[in-house]
């Protein structure tokens, strides 16, 4: 075991063996296999232990890593894990999907020469460990208290915020219209990144510590706002974001076009065990099929290595920007390409083919990178003459999400949305227009990271405290 720190200098970096391309790209389970205590307390002392920590700086939860990597080292793994989950309400998760290579190993001091510590691997490595030797409890309080909040959306902000309020004694509920609780950490995370018993055990720890999950429940068809809000002192919105942004042209509306998330969420029931009708008549399954996914961000890549595992005869990835410039993690890239993903780079959808009413193929043009826009990003624009045709069976819109209209949805007018169509918030106490609504995660920022769902529900959860205690102080004041 090391017994000191900053081996850098000594010890090179070590990621955690990987599956082969050809073995996993057979079936959906993980691909990274886990650290052994030896490699983890190594790759832990390579930290620095540099002075202004710029992985935690760069952590959307500023998460203390060079402390808990430090634990590690010299083996107090059980330390470790509650510095870790102290800051963090899913460090396992994070350690599976976090692009580190965007964040907190991005950042790493010793990065530039030495390579950065591996700190996802290590997070997953330790919590992992916590739950084998059973140092993760229930969310139990040390007395209950007498208030009570609704939180609509069991995703990773509605149950950061209900894991947080219910360690404080608060009786929580948490309503979602889905049968399961994780929301994309459940049904639009593919398996090889995120095994969903990782996420079914921290809910069913969530039930067993008193947070109280009504599923299958729809805001505006099965429970009004009004009726959630007559029932708890304050409630927080954290539905996340599912409109699927859509592509026009001609031949769009062909049958074999499909968005990215009902493709994910087909193949993630189909693992549960579920009967999807959808999947099993080959409507959301690649198998044998020609596939095209349109789109460079992480969900784009999530969608082309599910068809590689679904058996599709070839895959490919259009999009309009070239690969330094796609938004998604290089890891996932790197690993679609070892697993037989080809990606076609400045190339942008421009219509459709088809016949009988299928589509046969994406009409794509290739661009070229021209000046930088306002934004600093390098616009992007055709090369006259350079139309071609990519065949597909089935083709992925991977084009981002969109919030849903949420005041319609919800009937509640007094709903204010910005340009985008995510909620309106006060900056500072995260709650709406709505007195005592409070709203946190994707459906605030738009499309983003697990990590900062996380964040956002723990900020949203000690505004919804500070609130209910100020709305109470008067009444105690006045007996």
């Amino acid at each position: 075991m090391a017994d000191r720190m900053l081996q850098f200098v000594r010890l090179s970096q070590q990621t955690p063996d990987k599956r082969t391309a050809s073995a996993r790209k057979t079936d959906f389970g993980e691909i990274y296999q886990r650290f052994t205590a030896e490699r983890a307390s190594e790759q832990s002392s390579r930290c620095s232990q540099c002075g202004v920590p710029f992985c935690s700086i760069h952590c959307p939860l500023n998460n203390n890593i060079p402390d808990w990597l430090k634990l590690t080292a010299e083996g107090r793994l059980e330390e470790a894990y509650e510095v870790s989950s102290a800051t963090n309400t899913f460090p396992e998760i994070c350690g599976r999907v976090c692009p580190q290579d965007r964040l907190c190993e991005g950042n790493c001091v010793i990065e530039k020469g030495f390579e950065s510590v591996t700190i996802g691997a290590v997070e997953r490595y330790v919590t992992d460990t916590a739950w084998e030797n059973g140092w993760v409890k229930p969310p139990t309080p040390v007395r209950e208290v007498d208030h009570s909040v609704g939180i609509i959306g069991a995703g990773p902000a509605g149950l950061a915020a209900a894991e947080r309020l219910r360690t404080r004694g608060w009786k929580v509920t948490v309503y979602d219209r889905y049968d399961r609780v994780g929301g994309l950490m459940i049904y639009g995370i593919p398996n090889f990144k995120l095994e969903k018993e990782v996420v079914v055990r921290r809910a069913e720890q969530f039930a067993a510590g008193g947070i109280e999950f009504v599923l299958n429940c729809q805001v505006g068809r099965d429970i009004s706002l009004e009726e959630i809000r007559a029932k708890h002192d304050a409630v927080l919105i954290a539905t996340g974001v599912y409109k699927a942004r859509d592509i026009g042209g001609p031949g769009a509306d062909l049958a074999g076009i499909v968005p990215a998330l009902d493709y994910l969420t087909a193949s993630n029931r189909d693992n549960l065990g579920d009967s999807v009708p959808e999947f099993a008549d080959g409507t959301l399954n690649a198998a044998g099929k020609r596939v095209v996914v349109i789109g460079g961000g992480d969900t784009a890549m999530d969608c082309v290595r599910t068809a590689i595992r679904q058996g599709a005869s070839s895959v490919t990835c259009l999009y309009r920007r070239d690969k330094a410039n796609m938004p998604g993690s290089m890891r996932e890239v790197a690993n679609a390409e070892e697993e037989g993903v080809t990606f076609a780079w400045l190339s942008a959808p421009e219509a459709f083919e088809g016949e009988d009413g299928r589509v046969t193929g994406v009409t794509a043009t290739r661009m070229h990178l021209g000046l930088p826009d306002a934004t600093g990003r390098q616009q992007v624009e055709p090369i006259p003459g350079s139309q071609f045709t990519e065949g597909a069976d089935l083709v992925i819109k991977a084009l981002g999400f969109d919030p849903e209209d949420l005041p319609a949805m919800f009937n509640e007018p007094g709903l204010a949305v910005s340009r985008w169509g995510t909620l309106t918030i006060d900056r500072r106490s995260m709650m709406t227009r709505l007195p005592g609504v409070f709203a946190a995660g994707d459906i605030v920022r738009g499309a983003s990271l697990v990590v900062w769902g996380i964040r956002d529900g723990r900020d949203a959860a000690d505004q919804i405290e500070q609130y209910v205690l100020a709305q109470q102080t008067p009444a105690i004041a006045a007996e």
